[in-house]
């Protein structure tokens, strides 16, 4: 296929998730049998992010100006150890190795085994030579390069494995956000968002704030309170019950508003239902930690122009645009290079 024929089945792939599909709508129900962690709900929006952010025709088209990609390609075979921690968190993957005329050969994760390859294939069914570009496959052989995502565990394996091979290995990130104390009952609504959309199990979720000292936590708490229906799930409520024990029992400072625990801590990963806040006495102190720690920032949230890193406003980490890679590797510029 020509990278004109293969856009073309991505913007038809687009067209079709900004509808309506009832076959779409029981694989989402199985995904969420199988997994409870998958709502209805977060399957959706994974969906709808990749529709609109991914395979929207003026999106695409902004991202390959960014490249120059032949229209023939002879394929390669790229390996692609798939997370799933949230919803079709490794498509961003796919679709990269496919407009660039590779070959994907895909180990699902088994905590997401079955919306990815329903996505694959739609685009068989728009052009059944996509087909070709995609294998699932329980073990990878003989490849020519690996994209492998996992946590800082796995990824010593991965490097171990896959080292000989031209790779990109991710590890754990989390997303920071950076409060000045003076933000307004919407902003910190727009926060909550970036702390509870899938649960917070995703690597651009916030999983600690930084605060100024002296920093009055009960607007925070109140905003965040709004979110408080999450506990009628009953994974994330074990998970709440679990820490509000955990830190009853060992007598620790925490504050809590009944849907998430609030407590002073160093680490950048905070459980399930908990967040980390530390505090700061200027913004260049604030500035230097996130600065020292980037290698495990995926993103920063906080208001434009107080801090010399790049932010984002808050309530969009969930929301990244084609070019926003993960780990800020260019995975487009890493399959070019082969």
């Amino acid at each position: 296929m020509t990278l004109s024929e293969r856009i073309n089945v991505l913007l038809q792939l687009g067209e079709h998730l900004r509808g309506t599909d009832e076959y779409l709508d029981a694989v989402m129900h199985r995904s969420s049998y199988h997994n409870p962690w998958l709502t209805i709900e977060n399957q959706k929006l994974a969906v709808a992010a990749i529709a609109e952010k991914m395979l929207h025709p003026e999106k695409l088209q902004a991202w390959l100006q960014r490249y120059e990609l032949p229209e023939e390609t002879t394929p390669l075979t790229v390996g692609i150890v798939m997370a799933g921690n949230i919803p079709l968190v490794g498509f961003h993957d796919l679709l990269c190795v496919f407009t660039a005329g590779h070959r994907a050969l895909v180990k699902l994760s088994d905590k997401d085994p079955y919306l990815l390859p329903y996505l694959i294939k739609l685009m068989g069914r728009f052009d059944q030579r996509a087909e070709a570009y995609f294998t699932l496959s329980e073990h990878l052989r003989d490849f020519d390069a690996v994209i492998a995502t996992g946590s800082n565990n796995s990824a010593r394996y991965f490097e171990a494995y896959f080292g000989k091979y031209p790779n990109i290995i991710r590890r754990n990130r989390n997303a920071v956000a950076v409060l000045v104390g003076e933000e307004s009952a919407e902003e910190l609504h727009e926060l909550g968002k970036d702390i509870f959309q899938y649960f917070g199990l995703g690597c651009r979720n916030v999983s600690k704030i930084y605060v100024p000292r002296g920093y009055d936590f009960d607007s925070l708490l109140e905003a965040l309170h709004e979110y408080r229906e999450i506990v009628l799930h009953n994974k994330y409520k074990n998970n709440f019950d679990y820490n509000y024990a955990f830190y009853l029992l060992n007598k620790e400072d925490f504050k809590a508003n009944g849907c998430i625990l609030l407590r002073e801590d160093p680490s950048l990963q905070s459980r399930i239902a908990s967040l980390h806040y530390e505090y700061y006495d200027e913004p260049e102190q604030v500035g230097r930690e996130v600065e020292r720690r980037q290698e495990d920032i995926q993103c920063i949230l906080a208001r434009e122009g107080f801090l010399k890193q790049a932010v984002l406003p808050f309530g969009k980490a969930q929301q990244p645009e084609l070019w926003d890679y993960a780990d800020g590797v260019d995975t487009m510029q890493f399959l070019l290079k082969l």
